[in-house]
């Protein structure tokens, strides 16, 4: 695991002469800023130290009109090394590049005062008084400030111990990098673990491997090449990982570490030769990830720690992407948070990669505030209806959560602040007084809907009018609320209908022959893996709704929908079948289909059905086994 520092000062201050002097490597790598003597673009070099753990430098551009690409760089980085020529002193771009770090929350660095050569002792003297007092007040106040000579190599070594206790305190923290910020008036902090939907619910960095792309090239006869700095788990060969924006696949056929082929990078500075995507179609700001959290979205709810104008215009910079943003500080989206920070809805001109809890910088060509930093407290914020939900103690709450990187509170206050989300299983969650309002609904609706499939209809028109839900995603909902109400014992299932506990039951148990061999026909005519309407059989069969419901509560048939009904016998067999497929690889409905020799209307009822009861689980490829999959 190596620690990733970033660069930062005025052009012409000394910064890639200096990480000349301490690697030996010369971070201007393009032949334009070797020929003009000034970093245009990132650059990179490393430091191996005595005890064999490696620093790595990304050297950034310090003219001002460069701005943009030296975010590109501090926007992936653990510690700052700020550089200010003593002959010089802080200038303008030394002030913006502590501004955008401080912005960034980055807690971890060193000053450097170069050129002590030239300035001479009591130049230099003064210069690293001025550079502690420009720290003062910053994430950065307290950090050693160390006067080296480039040239002659004066004051070197001390600045290698000073790297050395710096990667120490940045590994302080449970020996890994803390990539994301220290928590401050903007609520940062770590993302926390876990989520509980599909559009990026607060998952940690060791929930998956993410890099951020911020050099491709293609190698001739290996394909497409991408760099840039690995976070979360180590990452190996072989690996298949997300291209966000775009979510198509591809797979990790080598990695390289500072030039050296490895099985596997432990995070920081990453080279990647991918299968299954050509360099064309990759480009610097993508995200390659295997983190579900992690996700391609044009709206966020961020966390300011100062208040903007409601429509500013500010360029975004998050990672190594950049794109053009307007805030939206009215009506429900103008929220002010404890400790003078506040909340606003970000509209981004082009989809960026997101996860919560990643932090990132807004540019501003005018205002008071032309630098300031914000963490993403939600990546997909509600939308519609839902977005009655939005009040500040919820969004209090979840920027809390987010702060302190608490997974579990996340994903509870996320849900409070959406009313339902779609989990990663298929199903809705709910929250408590969306559920308990579909209850109460469904209970006063008894008398005028006894049946199952009008307690569901009454369910699924409650929950639409309290959030904003599909009308699949409503159906689903309905059916899991109904189906927790008739367990709780606060209703009776008798086949197709419902009634209050107490009230008399219409199922007649007859001793009549004929009423028993009409039920035996009805249990045939759907022993069949495509059968015919339940209303329709029953005609047919003589079979009375009576009867159905005598079926049903002896488990003799299996009624999936209000009109579609299995033999118990059959269905089994149907389950089975699609748990094995499941089993084998992700199964469509298609598969389904041409397994059971039936249609869409069938095997999509039986879906929903398995995916409810957690047989199967719903996912992007296809369905697999869930978690109340038989063994």
């Amino acid at each position: 695991m190596t620690v990733v520092i970033g660069t930062a000062g005025h052009i012409d201050h000394g910064k890639t002469t200096l990480l000349r002097a301490l690697t030996g490597i010369d971070a201007d790598r393009l032949p334009e800023e070797r020929r003009r003597g000034m970093t245009i673009d990132v650059g990179y070099a490393h430091l191996t130290l005595p005890d064999g753990s490696v620093l790595d430098f990304v050297d950034v551009p310090g003219h001002d009109r460069l701005v943009g690409n030296m975010l590109v760089g501090a926007g992936e980085i653990d510690a700052a090394m700020l550089v200010v020529a003593a002959d010089d002193g802080p200038r303008a771009q030394t002030i913006e590049h502590l501004a955008l770090l401080d912005a960034l929350a980055i807690a971890h660095g060193v000053a450097v005062v170069t050129k002590v050569d030239v300035a001479g002792r009591v130049r230099t003297a003064e210069v690293v008084a001025a550079v502690g007092r420009l720290l003062d007040g910053t994430t950065l106040s307290g950090s050693p400030v160390v006067a080296v000579s480039s040239v002659d190599g004066d004051g070197i070594g001390d600045l290698r111990s000073a790297l050395v206790s710096l990667r120490d305190r940045v590994l302080d923290r449970g020996g890994a990098p803390d990539r994301t910020g220290s928590t401050d008036d903007t609520g940062g902090g770590t993302r926390g673990t876990g989520s509980t939907d599909d559009a990026g619910g607060g998952t940690d960095d060791t929930c998956g491997s993410r890099l951020a792309i911020d050099r491709v090239f293609a190698v001739k006869g290996r394909g497409a090449v991408v760099t840039g700095t690995l976070r979360g788990r180590p990452l190996g060969w072989g690996a298949t990982l997300r291209v966000v924006p775009g979510d198509r696949s591809v797979r990790v056929r080598e990695v390289q570490v500072h030039g050296a082929t490895v099985e596997a990078a432990e995070p920081g500075r990453t080279a990647l030769n991918l299968a299954g995507v050509g360099s064309g179609d990759l480009h610097r700001g993508f995200v390659l990830t295997d983190d579900p959290g992690v996700i391609a979205s044009d709206r966020l709810l961020v966390r300011f720690g100062t208040s903007l104008p409601d429509r500013a215009r500010a360029r975004v910079h998050l990672g190594t992407a950049a794109v053009d943003a307007a805030v939206g500080r009215s009506g429900r989206d103008a929220l002010d948070l404890p400790a003078g920070s506040v909340a606003a809805i970000l509209r981004l001109s082009a989809p960026l990669a997101v996860a919560i809890g990643d932090r990132l910088v807004l540019r501003r060509s005018s205002g008071a505030d032309p630098i300031v930093g914000a963490v993403v407290l939600d990546v997909a914020p509600p939308r519609g209806i839902s977005r009655r939900r939005q009040s500040r103690e919820r969004v209090v709450r979840l920027a809390a959560a987010v702060a302190v990187g608490d997974a579990q509170e996340i994903a509870t206050a996320r849900l409070d602040l959406h009313g339902a989300l779609g989990s990663r299983h298929g199903t809705v969650d709910l929250a408590p007084d969306v559920a308990e309002a579909a209850d109460a609904a469904v209970l006063a609706a008894m008398a005028a809907e006894p049946t199952l499939a009008g307690a569901r209809r009454v369910a699924a028109g409650s929950l639409r009018r309290a959030v904003t839900l599909g009308r699949t995603a409503a159906a689903s909902a309905a059916a899991s609320v109904v189906d927790e109400i008739i367990a709780d014992g606060r209703l009776v299932r008798d086949g197709p209908d419902v009634r209050l506990p107490g009230a008399g039951s219409s199922v007649i148990v007859g001793a009549d022959p004929s009423f028993a061999a009409a039920m035996d026909r009805l249990e045939r005519a759907l022993a069949i893996a495509a059968p015919p309407g339940l209303a329709a059989a029953a005609r047919a069969s003589g079979c009375p709704p009576a009867g159905i419901r005598e079926l049903e509560r002896t488990g003799r048939i299996a009624v999936l929908e209000p009109d579609l009904a299995y033999a118990t016998s059959t269905y089994r067999e149907i389950e089975a079948r699609a748990l094995s497929l499941a089993s084998a690889g992700p199964l469509t409905p298609a598969g389904l289909r041409d397994a059971t020799g039936t249609s869409r209307k069938y095997v999509m009822a039986i879906l929903t059905d398995l995916d409810r009861r957690g047989i199967l689980r719903r996912t992007a490829d296809g369905h697999v086994p869930g978690p109340r999959a038989p063994a």
